[in-house]
């Protein structure tokens, strides 16, 4: 797996949640793709109801952008530097950030995904 394809797939993923595109999204992973997101929670198959996710940010957020800081390529894997800045529905302003590390297959697709960031502090700021 080239660095250049592993840098690809890591940038559609936070383009899809960008542009709040589901089906985009989930193309980005493998049939059998595991997520923790965020990690401490019980991982999800990502195929089964995680379209939800993206239906989840569109029912919440006027605007949400993701913004890649650093992605550091190692073997099959990149753990990504990231920030999230939207405007909510109401109007109320988030910004919150983290770190993801991607396990990416042979076949450019996202195996699985171990997210560390704190969603009280996102909520909390939608309050």
């Amino acid at each position: 797996m080239s660095q250049e394809a592993i840098e690809q797939v890591v940038t559609a993923y936070f383009a899809n949640i960008t542009s709040m595109n589901p089906e985009g999204w989930i193309d980005n992973f493998a049939e059998d793709a595991i997520s923790h997101d965020p990690v401490g929670e019980p991982p999800a198959k990502v195929h089964e109801g995680y379209r939800q996710f993206i239906g989840q940010l569109q029912a919440v957020f006027e605007k949400l952008e993701a913004t890649i800081e650093h992605i550091f390529i190692a073997a099959n894997e990149a753990a990504v530097k990231w920030t999230m800045a939207g405007i909510s529905k109401s109007g109320k302003p988030v910004k919150f950030a983290g770190i993801t590390i991607f396990e990416v297959n042979a076949e450019g697709k996202i195996q699985t995904t171990r997210a560390y960031w704190n969603p009280a502090q996102m909520i909390a700021q939608l309050r």
